[in-house]
């Protein structure tokens, strides 16, 4: 079997057998195939697609690549979640002890941030003390204590998707949907959950721009997951405005303990009852889905998710006292706001571009090796939709020095829009695939 005859096949448009797939998985993890091959066949595909059936094959063909975990030692079902990423994105914190206050059992695995999306994993590693790199068995040990953990991805997971995502970034092969769904469920099924919840964000600040693409994408990770007898579940959710009033790592923990002690903004609130019950109706702890949002509610009506939060942060070694009294939180010493420049509504509040300003102050990242200052970010007061004057404050920044802050402001300023009309209401919730 040849890489070139492969790639040939489906640069045709052809359909390649599963011996096929797994022959260029295999060799993608061994280095048999050079990274211009794998290259080739990643353009191919970006071109002719693939079939339903050779994404499913691709999928468990990497999610097999590596290390497999288990985990039936910690009892029940157990429920997963991923999002796409987004700017503001800080609600697997608010979900996972919201779930787990009910008895559902979260492994989960994040990742860190990219460019303009930030990473579950950097916010996290605000916290003092906090650990997110576990050993396997420490990992389920504190799931089957707390009923929750959340940690980086460790070990062997998924060699495969590794070295083909890498060359997808610098290929310009990223947008492929096959290669998409394939990369996020092969992480998933590797991770060894029960049941899956996918958060795909469609808007400016997310990976897929509209809602259609978002909910072909959607469909063809729910379809793959099925396949395997995961039962899986999508929400289509907007991103086309910052979600939550805060981004940056330190800002957006104290913003997940707000919300969760039933004090946070109304956006970010109310997508978090929505992912929650849907995971505790996966987990099987609601009959249906009205049930579910009513105990997600009273989760943090009554303290029991914040106090579940606390509870799975001490077990990881972080300081819960800082989430207790956020006020011990170390912000960036240079503060600077910008003002709002018009009289009238904010009808756009580009995400992707004050995801890009956050970076700037150091929120973020531009590369795996840049150094992230967890003090830095943004504090919006204003969002899309908002009736504002000349002189408002429309955000705060927090940065480690002046330049950053001078350098950011006009990034951030560009994002918004004016007029004297508000925009029309967007839902928050697009669509949910099952």
């Amino acid at each position: 079997m040849h890489m070139v005859d492969i790639i040939r096949k489906k640069r045709g448009g052809g359909e390649l057998t599963d011996a096929e797939i797994d022959a260029v998985v295999h060799g993608c993890v061994s280095g048999e195939i050079p990274d211009y091959q794998l290259s080739a066949l990643m353009m191919a595909i970006c071109f002719q697609g693939m079939t339903k059936r050779e994404t499913a094959r691709l999928t468990l063909a990497m999610a097999h690549s590596g290390d497999m975990v288990d985990l039936s030692a910690v009892g029940g079902i157990t429920v997963d979640k991923h999002s796409t990423g987004g700017v503001g994105d800080k609600t697997s914190l608010v979900i996972v002890p919201i779930a787990a206050a009910y008895g559902v059992k979260i492994a989960k695995m994040s990742g860190r941030g990219l460019g303009h999306t930030g990473g579950t994993v950097d916010k996290m590693e605000s916290i003092p003390g906090m650990r997110t790199a576990l050993s396997r068995e420490e990992f389920l040990a504190v799931v089957r204590r707390v009923g929750c953990a959340v940690i980086g991805q460790s070990g062997d997971l998924c060699p495969a998707d590794k070295k083909l995502y890498a060359l997808r970034d610098v290929t310009a092969t990223v947008e492929s949907i096959p290669l998409i769904a394939s990369s996020i469920m092969s992480k998933k099924i590797a991770a060894g959950s029960d049941r899956i919840l996918l958060d795909v964000k469609a808007g400016s600040g997310a990976f897929m721009k509209t809602k259609d693409d978002a909910e072909a994408l959607a469909r063809e990770m729910v379809e793959i997951g099925a396949s395997v007898g995961r039962k899986t579940v999508a929400l289509i959710t907007n991103m086309d405005r910052p979600l939550g009033r805060a981004i940056g790592n330190a800002l957006e923990i104290i913003e997940v303990c707000e919300t969760l002690k039933g004090r946070g903004p109304a956006d970010l609130t109310a997508e978090c009852v929505e992912l929650a019950a849907n995971m505790i109706y996966l987990g099987e702890r609601a009959e249906n889905m009205k049930t579910a949002r009513m105990l997600a509610k009273d989760a943090i009506e009554s303290g029991a998710a914040f106090q579940k939060l606390c509870e799975m942060v001490e077990a990881q070694g972080g300081d819960a006292d800082y989430l207790r009294d956020t006020s011990r939180f170390t912000l960036g010493h240079v503060q600077q706001d910008v003002l709002c420049p018009a009289d009238g509504f904010i009808t756009r509040a580009d995400a992707e571009q004050i995801g890009r300003a956050s970076v700037l102050l150091g929120a973020g990242r531009e590369t795996k090796d840049s150094a992230i200052d967890f003090g830095a970010g943004i504090i919006l007061h204003k969002n899309a939709g908002d009736a504002v004057k000349r002189g408002d404050v429309l955000a705060t920044l927090y940065a480690d020095g002046e330049t950053r802050c001078e350098e950011a402001a006009p990034k951030l300023l560009q994002a918004f829009s004016f007029g004297a009309e508000p925009p029309k209401p967007e839902p928050l919730v697009l669509a949910r695939v099952e």
